[in-house]
């Protein structure tokens, strides 16, 4: 059986229920599970496979709750840039639809490439529109090229503007249609087992585009197959006016309403949730992905993150689409999420291990897994190792740990998912990806040229 041996890490960052930091720490692989985690002495002195990582922090690998992968096709789109949400998604609808399953397929390729040069191991994404030849197919298939743990949603789209939604009838699907077409992928591609690399939900899109018949047919279905559910909710003021509009009801009560509370259910962003709903997702377990930089970016408001962890709301991080947030690495969510908090609270609202905390086993208990967000033995083999020696660590030798969040978010030299080596010496091992790149802004140019 293959094994993989780290050892001579500066420090080793557990995450176990003892929050472990061992000095000259390394682990024992097996068949892509770890065996072994402690002092490099206490080791194994023989693997197939020998990363010395002396100089490096390891720790576990990140795990991205929200994306929307598509969108690394259109960031910084001059009509967007200056927009509230609602405003923006108007001025991106048009060129979304012109998106084809080689756009869905090269975006993805290169989205994850970047997530993964970040540290993330585990990545879910919302793919929600589906125009021309476009299918959640394309996005499996990179993410499994690419070779990350990957949470591939369902998405969709079924209210246009004709029946009082946001988006143009153009893009969005009919209802059986969608329906149909999750449970094949659910049939097809989900992995209900421990360690599996790829799981399937669903996730229609949001309150302005989907109608209350959907939401209560997809949570059905959802909990049917024993599958997870995600969808965006009270992201900012515009959402709260919608629902109380057409609903009569906040955000909260609306999920409530339509069965999407529950510990098989997260929501992105949630900026914009109440005391009373807080204490409805602390209640039934329903979990939260904060996107810091995205609501940063739109304008949308600072999700009151410590008040949630307070009352006990499973959070992790996310960084929202790329066209969004226009950047995709996750330790920089850590980073703003602990700087956010601390401007609502102060100084002390948030510290860096518990950024890095929601990071890792955050977003593995938001996305119902056991088996990622620490290294311990029977955990998945995913873990990471930052170069400590650049410029940007200088000085940082009294908290090697706390300097991953407090200084400039960097890239990593080394991860490891499911026991495969996937970036060696900060290069991806799996993929061409200055090809990838060029073929990605060729695709790009065209998409927003209208001429794919």
């Amino acid at each position: 059986m293959a094994t993989l041996l780290g050892i001579n890490a500066k420090i080793l960052v557990t995450m176990d229920e003892n929050r472990r930091e061992i000095v000259n720490g390394g682990l024992f692989v097996r068949e892509g599970v770890i065996e072994q985690v402690g002092p490099t002495t206490d080791l194994p002195a023989n693997a197939d496979t020998i990363i010395n990582l002396a100089g490096h922090i390891v720790l576990p690998g990140l795990v991205n709750t929200h994306h929307h992968l598509y969108q690394g096709l259109t960031r910084v789109i001059p009509a967007g840039q200056n927009s509230e949400l609602f405003d923006w998604l108007k001025a991106l609808y048009p060129i979304w639809a012109g998106l084809t399953a080689e756009a869905i397929y090269v975006s993805t390729l290169t989205g994850l490439a970047e997530l993964i040069l970040s540290g993330c191991t585990t990545a879910s994404d919302h793919l929600y529109i589906y125009p021309n030849d476009c299918r959640l197919d394309d996005e499996i298939q990179a993410a499994q090229e690419i070779g990350i743990r990957f949470h591939a949603m369902r998405g969709s789209m079924s209210l246009g503007e004709s029946k009082g939604g946001l988006p143009p009838d153009s893009i969005v699907e009919d209802e059986e249609d969608i329906l149909h077409d999750s449970r094949r992928l659910i049939e097809t591609y989900h992995d209900s087992e421990r360690f599996a690399m790829l799981r399937v939900g669903l996730a229609p899109c949001s309150p302005f585009s989907i109608t209350q018949d959907l939401m209560r047919s997809s949570a059905e279905m959802a909990r049917s197959y024993g599958v997870r559910l995600h969808t965006h909710l009270a992201e900012n003021p515009e959402d709260i006016v919608y629902c109380r509009e057409k609903f009569g009801m906040r955000p909260g009560e609306y999920a409530e309403d339509v069965g999407w509370v529950g510990e098989d259910v997260w929501h992105a962003h949630c900026v914009m949730l109440n005391k009373e709903e807080m204490r409805l997702f602390a209640r039934t377990g329903t979990g939260v992905c904060h996107c810091p930089n995205s609501n940063m970016r739109t304008g949308a408001g600072i999700a009151p993150i410590r008040k949630m962890l307070d009352i006990g709301i499973p959070v992790g991080l996310g960084v929202d689409g790329a066209a969004a947030n226009d950047a995709g690495h996750l330790l920089a969510e850590a980073r703003q999420t602990l700087l956010l908090q601390r401007v609502l609270g102060g100084p002390s609202a948030l510290t860096a291990r518990e950024a890095l905390e929601m990071a890792t086993l955050g977003g593995a208990r938001v996305l119902g897994r056991d088996d990622i967000g620490t290294l311990a033995p029977g955990m998945a083999a995913d873990f990471i190792a930052f170069d400590l020696n650049q410029i940007g660590f200088i000085g940082t030798s009294a908290d090697l740990v706390a300097a991953l969040i407090f200084c400039h978010p960097i890239n990593v030299s080394y991860s490891v998912i499911n026991g495969r080596l996937v970036v060696e010496q900060g290069h991806l091992t799996t993929i061409d990806l200055p090809v990838i790149l060029e073929r990605h802004n060729i695709v790009s140019k065209a998409l927003i040229n209208k001429e794919l």
